[in-house]
């Protein structure tokens, strides 16, 4: 089932994360991926440009005494064989355990040879539900 294998790259790439290696992170990406916030689009072509991304947010989060992220599922959906959207809440904490932050955050996820890959990252209001029909 689709739903199983996306749920596991999830948990996966939060371990990764959680580490703080950009490197440990950059197989989960699709080239090119995309994404989408506050600062607007950033298409991101391949994974130096992504590592050039995420190295100074991982910065920013040792900075805060960063233990670990975790993920609150609130949808997934299979949109066929080979897409699929999962969306919910980032948690950081730092290493007391203490939360830092909440972040909304959605994926849009593809199907290659390779195993599942995040297309869109979309980071939104943390209170935001997701799944909703509009």
């Amino acid at each position: 089932m689709a739903n199983e294998s996306v749920n596991r790259v999830i948990a996966d790439y939060y371990r990764d994360f959680s580490t703080l290696n950009v490197q440990a992170i950059l197989s989960y990406f699709n080239e090119p991926s995309m994404l989408v916030g506050p600062q607007g689009v950033i298409p991101i072509p391949n994974h130096a440009a992504l590592a050039a991304v995420f190295g100074p947010v991982m910065e920013g989060l040792r900075a805060k005494a960063y233990g670990r992220s975790e993920f609150e599922l609130d949808y997934a959906k299979s949109l066929s064989s080979s897409a699929a959207v999962i969306g919910g809440v980032a948690v950081r904490y730092n290493a007391d355990g203490q939360q830092l932050e909440r972040v909304g955050i959605t994926y849009v996820l593809h199907k290659t040879a390779s195993g599942w890959k995040f297309v869109t990252v979309i980071l939104h209001d943390p209170n935001t539900p997701g799944g909703d029909e509009g």
